[in-house]
């Protein structure tokens, strides 16, 4: 504050703050009911709340980091062996789920490129489109034509179908 001020508006402020003065002799029960509480409910919870965490920090484990061991291939199964057929199919599953999130990925990269270059993405952009072009005829030749139930053996069949074609088509070709 400066050394001259108007003491009518601003007036001097007390030099020595007073103390507290209790006006009860009896003890106040918000202090007990809060130490009582702190006793009986908080602190054995946050005891049992560390010991959880700390045998959680031993074992840490990322689920967004899970990594399944590969399975065989539906062809590599017996006929008859259920579990080793279910394994496949839930390893082609998430193969078909990997798939579909690198053709998503890629695409977003092509959106982010033509949003960025604007009129000029089909020049600045080849790169981009070269390698979402690759990859969705990747993925339309693999899943496209499963229908709602896919599965890994009608993939397994698609792919099969689709040899025999290629083989027919690379005899015709060979013959004429």
């Amino acid at each position: 504050m400066p050394d001259t001020w108007d003491k009518d508006v601003y007036p001097e402020p007390p030099t020595r703050t007073p103390a507290l003065s209790s006006q009860t002799w009896l003890p106040n029960p918000v202090v007990y009911l809060t130490k009582a509480f702190d006793l009986i409910v908080d602190r054995p919870v946050t005891l049992v709340r560390e010991f959880i965490e700390r045998q959680h920090a031993k074992n840490r484990y990322y689920y967004y980091h899970r990594q399944y061991r590969r399975v065989p291939d539906i062809t590599e199964c017996k006929e008859n062996d259920v579990l080793c057929i279910f394994e496949a199919e839930m390893q082609w599953r998430r193969d078909y789920k990997v798939d579909q999130e690198i053709v998503n990925i890629i695409q977003e990269r092509l959106k982010a490129c033509q949003q960025r270059e604007g009129e000029n993405y089909k020049q600045n952009c080849m790169k981009e489109v070269e390698l979402f072009t690759q990859v969705a005829k990747a993925y339309q030749d693999r899943y496209q034509d499963l229908g709602a139930h896919y599965s890994a053996r009608k993939c397994l069949a698609k792919q099969k179908q689709r040899m025999l074609e290629e083989r027919k088509a690379a005899k015709a070709a060979a013959t004429s």
